[in-house]
């Protein structure tokens, strides 16, 4: 999967480049990221294609506005890539690598230390789309099951970030307490409070 086809599938509707980055960040951060220093390089180059046009545009605040909005021919290119196979990618996890060589420290304090930020980073992000997915519940009663096609498909990839957030917790939980049986210092109230029923509750509310 491509930034390229990513923005052709947000300007179905005309936007300017922070249009754009706003998109990302509330709607597909939980699969995609991408950094205003990304999308004005890409669209310049989608420009380049004739896959989009762009025009000025006055702003509500400030000076005039750049809309970027789909071609004949970046519909085509969109729909190509939506009528093909599922496209897999090589998933970099930095954090794995870093656990992977982790036992050349020496240390599983660091480790559980380590841990412990994981699941605090990955426990907010949950949170997070939890909180989207209650709000979303609450303004629209045709949600999930009566929510029209296209909704549906937003619906469905946020629940795979639900799903694969809380297997990420999960592990996370499992990895600090078989680390937290070796270190040293396990027993002296160093034990993760994420593994308490209490949490593990609050977890799923």
């Amino acid at each position: 999967m491509s930034l390229d086809h990513i923005l052709l599938g947000l300007l179905r509707e005309p936007a300017s480049g922070y249009d754009l980055k706003r998109l990302f960040d509330e709607r597909i951060a939980h699969f995609w990221a991408a950094e205003l220093s990304q999308i004005y390089p890409t669209l310049k180059r989608l420009e380049g294609r004739r896959w989009i046009r762009s025009r000025s545009a006055a702003s509500m605040r400030g000076p005039r506005k750049r809309l970027y909005h789909l071609t004949p021919e970046g519909r085509r290119e969109l729909v190509s890539w939506l009528s093909g196979p599922p496209r897999y990618g090589d998933e970099r996890f930095s954090y794995l690598a870093q656990l992977f060589f982790m036992g050349e420290l020496g240390d599983l304090n660091r480790t559980l230390r380590f841990l412990r930020g994981l699941r605090e980073h990955f426990t907010a992000k949950l949170a997070a789309l939890r909180s989207l997915e209650r709000m979303w519940g609450d303004a629209d009663p045709r949600y999930p099951d009566r929510l029209p096609d296209e909704d549906l498909h937003v619906h469905l990839a946020l629940r795979k970030g639900l799903l694969s957030l809380e297997a990420h917790v999960s592990w996370c939980d499992e990895s600090i307490a078989r680390v937290a049986a070796r270190a040293p210092d396990h027993g002296r109230g160093r034990r993760s409070r994420v593994v308490r029923k209490s949490d593990n509750r609050r977890l799923h509310e």
